[in-house]
């Protein structure tokens, strides 16, 4: 006849306390002579281990609830707890740590007068009324003892010094997984009000367990065999005990309130339990929940903050994932320095043509507004030449470190903004090549050393990135000048043979020019060279040299009715303003650089959308702005595309256009910027600085303040 489930957890338990009784007593013996190895606690191990040996054979002889087995176990954990208390006069904390000796007491009481109730029982001929509540009560009891003793080890463990921790660690594990053994048994025993057969069977395993712990803490090789959990285990496993301490707290308190509830029981333990589980489904999912998770274990259980391995691994994934999919460079860089700090978003400053910080990137973070000139150089003190990480809260109350924070001016469009958190500067060769703004995490906290230390290593890390990456664009640019010199050199080529076939036309028709047929080639030769030309400067007429003759005072509402007056023929292009001023510049440039950015404006607009040219005075220069409302651009895309020469999104396009307007405006002393946002359109300003006559008055002089389209 086959065996029954609990026959076959029956024998299952007896073979476990069988081997663990024969490894406890092997070990007992090879340990005798070395107990030296764990200081004045040497000869309480090898008491304990005997006397857990004697218990685990109480067992096998007499069942779990034999009074042997009831015996030998209080006095198992007496020993044990003699142990401990051993451990710690190891660097004198049993004397210097207050509260260690009356929780000892306290405890080796609870283990005395559960001891006594079992006497007690025995001599007793007990209803089974009163051996149920004895039951609850001694499981009660040992549930304080497991409880207690696991506090005792906590305490051991992590209060000890660095060199104490080498002879602690394995004993402490071994001792915490008997007791957590324990408290999970007596738990269930206690809300259950029965003996859980198949998690008492295996009580064997965990004094197994034990054994080898204390052999490996006790061998001369344990350094090379020491435990480092990971950080991710240690949470995972910490949530796992928060959520079963929660289970087990709902359940006790669910059955207290059958108990003490009257008529009203059954009710109130509902309503309990469906608050409680409403509790749960907010608190267990939230993100701070989990950040707050994370610091505490980061803070208790850890001697540092950040696990350097995994974080490293995760930074070469962020930055080496550079497939089809993959997300541009710039928030890339973001999203690996905000991983490191938990930040849910961030934007990636990098300097402009202009000098002043701008927007290169962004990283989830869509609602912060940031201004065309976003940091100005001379704001940032400390932060280029000493790498200053500022924590802005310090910046607005101006409580940071002086010799930083004083040094720094954050504009406004930062200090006003809640999210925003944090500065971490990218340098390279002691010069700032990006800086980080870091959107604020669920968790926020102060930064201190570690952080530090590792945002200043990761931060060289990716500005040695952004260098790197700038340096290929350059090599890239140089060689696609290559490539036009090619080119030019193949149009300069067919403009050679048609100027040699005009020649030969020109000096034939000296001969032969009274033949009609003659004629007739001639002016098919003609037509077909006006072709070529006319197809070449059609392709060519649009980028000059990207050089100013000359600089003249121009009336800028001349240059802005000529304009208009190229699209005159376009309902889209409107003149919103146009104020009388006089500036220096080159008429035929700059009347070049306004066609070309409107003609962009309509080719990123759909059919019907208007394109605003203004012109109005600012400050000592002239303010030309083209407004559309089409595609838009990207900060990625403005930063490292618009301006590249041979960088075209249309077919055929030669991509030199914002270029060359880029270069012109810089030869008529003024400046080009841009203002875009995808799907919203863009804004395109170029100042140019006034005539002398006007620049020495605050207001310019205006005859026709505005002129209407």
């Amino acid at each position: 006849m086959g065996l029954t489930i609990n026959q076959i957890w029956q024998y299952g338990g007896l073979a476990g306390h069988l081997v663990a009784a024969t490894g406890t007593v092997a070990l007992a013996i090879w340990l005798f002579g070395r107990r030296g190895r764990f200081g004045p606690a040497g000869m309480p191990v090898v008491i304990a281990l005997f006397l857990t040996a004697v218990w685990c054979l109480a067992v096998i002889g007499g069942g779990v609830f034999s009074l042997a087995a009831q015996i030998t176990e209080s006095t198992r954990n007496l020993a044990w707890l003699a142990v401990v208390y051993q451990l710690f006069s190891g660097d004198g904390r049993h004397a210097s740590v207050t509260p260690i000796r009356p929780l000892i007491f306290a405890l080796a009481f609870v283990e005395l007068l559960d001891l006594g109730l079992t006497g007690l029982m025995a001599r007793t001929d007990a209803t089974p009324q009163i051996a149920e509540i004895a039951f609850q009560v001694t499981s009660m009891l040992r549930l304080l003892v497991a409880v207690g003793a696991l506090m005792l080890v906590h305490n051991l463990y992590a209060g000890a010094s660095r060199q104490l921790r080498a002879v602690l660690r394995w004993p402490a594990a071994g001792l915490g997984i008997l007791w957590v053994f324990d408290l999970n048994l007596y738990t269930i025993a206690y809300l259950g009000s029965g003996w859980p057969m198949e998690i008492a069977a295996s009580r064997g395993i965990a004094v197994i367990i034990l054994a080898c712990m204390i052999a490996i803490g006790a061998s001369k090789d344990r350094k090379e065999l020491r435990l480092k959990p990971s950080r991710a285990v240690t949470f995972q496993t910490f949530s796992l005990l928060v959520i079963g301490a929660y289970i087990v707290a709902m359940v006790a308190i669910a059955q207290w309130l059958s108990y003490a509830g009257g008529d009203f029981a059954r009710l109130m333990e509902l309503g309990f339990l469906t608050m409680a589980s409403a509790v749960a489904l907010v608190l267990l999912p939230s993100k701070r929940m989990r950040g707050w998770l994370k610091v505490i274990l980061a803070k208790h259980f850890f001697q540092h903050r950040y696990d350097y391995r995994e974080e490293w691994l995760r930074f070469t994934r962020t930055i080496g994932n550079s497939g089809a999919e993959a997300s541009p460079l710039g928030e890339r860089v973001v999203k690996a320095v905000a991983d490191i700090a938990e930040c849910p978003g961030g934007l990636l400053l990098a300097p402009g043509d202009h000098g002043a910080l701008t927007l290169a990137a962004r990283w989830n973070w869509p609602e912060i507004e940031v201004p065309a000139n976003a940091f100005e150089m001379q704001d940032l003190g400390a932060i280029e030449s000493e790498g200053f990480i500022a924590d802005l809260d310090d910046l607005r109350t101006q409580t940071g470190p002086a010799a930083g924070a004083a040094a720094v001016r954050a504009p406004e469009w930062l200090i006003d903004h809640p999210r925003a958190w944090a500065l971490v500067p990218l340098i390279h060769y002691e010069r700032l090549v990006g800086l980080i703004v870091l959107a604020r995490p669920s968790m926020a906290r102060k930064f201190d050393w570690e952080d530090f230390d590792l945002l200043r290593v990761v931060g060289q890390q990716l500005a040695s990135y952004l260098a790197e990456n700038a340096s290929q664009d350059a090599l890239t640019e140089a060689s696609r000048f290559d490539d036009f010199h090619r080119r030019i050199a193949f149009v300069m080529h067919d403009i050679k043979n048609l100027a040699s076939q005009l020649s030969l036309l020109a000096r034939n028709a000296e001969l032969h020019a009274e033949k009609k047929e003659f004629r007739d080639d001639m002016l098919v030769t003609l037509r077909n060279s006006a072709e070529k030309l006319n197809a070449l400067i059609a392709r060519l007429s649009r980028y000059g040299n990207g050089i100013v003759e000359k600089l003249e005072t121009v009336a800028a509402a001349d240059v802005a009715k000529t304009v208009m007056q190229r699209f005159a023929g376009n309902a889209q292009v409107l003149l919103a303003q146009s104020d009388d001023l006089q500036i220096t510049a080159n008429n035929e440039s700059l009347e070049q650089v306004l066609v070309h950015l409107i003609q962009n404006g309509l080719d990123a607009s759909p059919s019907g959308s208007p394109v605003f040219l203004s012109l109005t005075h600012d400050g000592l220069n002239a303010r030309f702005e083209v407004v559309d409302s089409g595609s838009g651009m990207s900060p990625e895309f403005v930063r490292a595309q618009l301006f590249k020469p041979f960088v075209s999104t249309k077919a055929g396009g030669f991509g030199i256009g914002a270029f060359e307007a880029r270069e012109l405006v810089r030869a008529m002393r003024g400046r080009l910027e841009v203002e875009s946002r995808e799907g919203l359109g863009s804004r395109f300003i170029v100042r140019i600085p006034l005539a002398v006559s006007d620049s020495n008055s605050d207001t310019p002089p205006i005859a026709d303040r505005k002129v209407a389209s």
